[in-house]
């Protein structure tokens, strides 16, 4: 699945990483703290070089081995003590930075929680798992080492180049000259590197993404025989990865290897001078000593900058990588609480739809919308049946009903209230959901259940809704409702899988239910026996049921027809059976027939989908009042 990449061009590596300030802001005394501490490590090492010259020109030179002998313990110890601050600093960042990944890992997930449904749709899972794992360890690897050294280091060669002029002006000129190209080879390196990391980063989220796919569907994969075009696949993508990475190991090298021969040739021609001068009796033997050793010293700092570079535009990227997740607009929460209040007129009682269109965000302007003026009218107490071919749009026009989607055109109302008037969390507590592929997760049955309640449901009401959804294989299961049923539900069958969702729907004793073909995956025994319990629940709430079959459509009070994303028709299963060809090519199950046939003249039918039109152009069934909760039958908009 294609997944936004951002153009890292225009980037600032700078302004990205700043945007984690948000998330260091809380640990940044610890953080200063490490930096002072691992920056006064750094300059312990300077002084070693100064306690050389002392040794060298005085003790040495004096022959005095007492001298030298007390200068060694003060290298000893100096040595020490900048093991031991360097361990403090790990120490103290250790812990606040645990914090900081977690806080940002929270922080994502919650998000994710809270993004509509149209971008999970986009972006595919592996991308998405990538920037909560890979791409915030490489931030936390950020914050405790190149963002901490990138300070300590650049204050070393600064405290080290002005001891060396302090030493010897002339031989510290030599050693600043090849700071104008080392500049000039880190922007080069630092734009195309940015590249390639950002490519190896969504590469690494496509890889993730097959081997995510690859377990979920291991049952697909081995039933087909597919092992190895899926192994071919992931293959494919390693092997670019590979490229990719063996790039970054590329310019990596390279610029090591000029930062690195760069200062080894000014230390040489510093060396050839100073040796000179010392020759010439301008300078001291000690004075030499100290020199170099000094800028040995420096050379750590200077080539590390090009690995601290590469770590740093890494982290940029997955900076980027996660913000980009961040920023994604969340379901938009606004809705007039004034609008809540007041009692809803007769007429405008239960759902709704006035005018309702839907086109998917991505989609062109000038494609034809999947919904196109939806008007239908379930009554308070009804339950209406939703019929249509495959691709008609049922499965959409039911996930708008919760606001998994938002219509682009007119309006959803429950008992005369504007679903976009009233908090999401308010409009799924009175509608609940069953979907045709149902989603269990890794937790017990019970838990997997209750979550249909908006909290946490009584042993009485998970009961209630097993028996309502038959579910009494429960029993049978070594630990009953407390049975872990792990990922996905796989270790159960289909049909165990949709009664357990079906029991998730009724659970919470929802005023609005919406089944999307519930009992697909169920045997005719079973199927009777759910149809026989969903009745009595069904009495006691406004439903919309997707059908496929004349069984499901018997629940209902009315059915309604979707035809290429209209309602074509709305009336009693009867009613439509004698005056509807499309609905009764539907019901006979001979969609493979090629297309509904026309019906007798003395039927009454007009043509596949066609009805009678009242005066105001609306469509009308034209039959009889069904028996039960309906008491007549209403064209498309009642």
């Amino acid at each position: 699945m294609p997944t936004p990449h951002s153009d890292t061009r225009d980037r600032s590596a700078v302004r990205s990483l700043l945007r984690l300030w948000p998330y260091v802001r809380p640990v940044r005394t610890r953080l200063f703290g490490a930096a002072f501490v691992a920056v006064v490590a750094s300059c312990l090492s300077l002084v070693i070089p100064l306690v050389l010259k002392w040794i060298v020109d005085g003790p040495v030179a004096g022959g005095d081995p007492g001298g030298v002998w007390f200068g060694a313990l003060i290298l000893l110890l100096l040595g020490v003590a900048e093991a031991v601050l360097f361990g403090f600093r790990r120490w103290l960042v250790a812990r606040p930075l645990a914090g900081v990944e977690a806080a940002m890992r929270a922080d994502l997930f919650r998000h994710l929680q809270r993004l509509p449904v149209a971008f999970h749709d986009r972006w595919a899972s592996g991308q998405l798992l990538s920037r909560g794992t890979t791409d915030l360890m490489l931030l936390r690897m950020f914050l405790a080492f190149p963002l901490t050294f990138l300070l300590v280091n650049g204050t070393t060669i600064l405290v080290g180049f002005v001891i060396l002029l302090g030493q010897e002006w002339t031989l510290g000129l030599v050693l600043l000259a090849p700071v104008v190209p080392l500049v000039v080879v880190c922007s080069l390196f630092e734009a195309r590197y940015s590249l390639v990391a950002r490519k190896a980063q969504d590469q690494v989220g496509d890889l993730t993404t097959v081997v995510e796919e690859s377990v979920l569907g291991i049952r697909i994969i081995k039933g087909f025989g597919r092992h190895r075009s899926q192994a071919e696949a992931f293959r494919g993508l390693s092997e670019r990865l590979r490229g990719t990475e063996l790039g970054k190991a590329r310019l990596l090298g390279s610029v090591w290897a000029l930062i690195t021969i760069i200062p080894e040739l000014a230390i040489g021609a510093a060396l050839v001078l100073g040796t000179i001068q010392v020759a010439d009796g301008d300078l001291s033997a000690g004075t030499l000593v100290a020199f170099l050793s000094t800028a040995l010293a420096l050379r750590w700092p200077v080539d590390s900058i090009g690995f601290l570079l590469a770590m740093s535009q890494e982290a940029a990227t997955a900076a980027d990588r996660y913000f980009e997740v961040l920023d994604a607009e969340e379901e938009r929460e606004t809705y007039d609480a004034g609008a809540l209040t007041g009692v809803a007129p007769a007429q405008a009682g239960g759902l709704r739809f006035d005018g309702v269109e839907f086109r998917y965000p991505d989609a062109p302007a000038d494609t034809t919308p999947v919904l196109a003026r939806i008007d239908l009218h379930v009554r308070p107490g009804e339950t209406m049946a939703l019929v249509g071919g495959t691709g008609s749009g049922k499965t959409t026009l039911t996930a708008l009903v919760p606001r998994l989607h938002e219509p682009t055109g007119g309006r959803i109302t429950l008992d005369g209230q504007d679903i976009t008037a009233m908090p999401r969390e308010r409009l799924r507590e009175l509608v609940s959901v069953a979907f045709e592929e149902p989603t269990l997760f890794s937790a017990s049955v019970g838990e997997n259940v209750s979550m249909g309640a908006h909290g946490e449901a009584d042993e009485a009401a998970l009961r209630r809704s097993l028996d309502i959804a038959q579910a009494g294989f429960v029993d049978k299961l070594p630990n009953g409702t407390a049975t872990q049923v792990g990922e996905q539900g796989l270790s159960l069958s289909g049909g165990q899988r949709q009664r357990l969702a079906l029991a998730r729907a009724v659970v919470g004793r929802p005023r609005f239910l919406v089944l999307d073909d519930p009992l697909s995956a169920l045997d005719v025994h079973t199927e009777a026996l759910v149809e026989a319990a969903l009745r009595r629940v069904l009495e006691g709430t406004t439903a919309l049921v997707v059908a496929h079959r004349p069984s499901t459509v018997m629940l209902a009070d009315r059915v309604a027809l979707l035809s290429e994303g209209r309602i074509a028709a709305v009336g009693t299963h009867h009613d439509l059976l004698r005056t509807n060809a499309e609905y009764a090519w539907l019901m006979s199950g001979a969609q493979g027939s090629g297309g509904p046939r026309t019906l007798p003249a003395s039927s009454g039918a007009q043509g596949p989908g066609a009805t009678a039109k009242d005066p105001d152009g609306r469509s009308d069934a034209g039959g009889r009042a069904a028996p039960g909760k309906s008491a007549g039958v209403e064209g498309t908009a009642q």
